[in-house]
């Protein structure tokens, strides 16, 4: 596992959208915007069953998360596990969207939204990092 320096903890910390790459089947790049989260070594992102970026770390774990600042940018790697326990994956997609839309917002879209799927939680630690800007 490698070690995040204490900037680009704070980097990955601050309220930033990232593009998540997963592998399709015939081995091309599959990228998504995501809300995330740092959970110490780990990444955390969420989606709803089904999605492609899902059934591709289904079948293939290995996926990477680059989160841009202008010309600053950090990529971080690693080996998916998917969480589909569905009072875990609704807790991680509502704190998700409290992240990114405050409370009350994130109770809207909640209750409107995500509480009527079925949510499946992907986790990584990172494994690698790369880096520009960041150190």
């Amino acid at each position: 596992m490698t070690r995040l320096s204490p900037a680009q903890r704070a980097f990955l910390s601050e309220v930033r959208f990232g593009t998540a790459a997963t592998i399709n089947a015939d081995g091309s790049p599959q990228l998504t915007a995501m809300w995330y989260a740092l959970d110490g070594d780990e990444i955390v992102m969420n989606t709803a069953v089904g999605r492609i970026k899902a059934r591709n770390l289904r079948r293939d774990p290995r996926c990477s998360l680059c989160v841009v600042d202008g010309y600053r940018y950090l990529t971080v790697s690693g080996t998916a596990r998917l969480d589909y326990d569905p009072a875990r994956s609704q807790a991680d997609i509502a704190a998700l969207a409290v992240r990114y839309e405050g409370e009350a917002r994130a109770r809207q879209i909640v209750d409107r939204t995500f509480s009527k799927q079925q949510r499946v939680t992907i986790r990584f630690p990172i494994e690698r990092v790369v880096a520009s800007g960041i150190e």
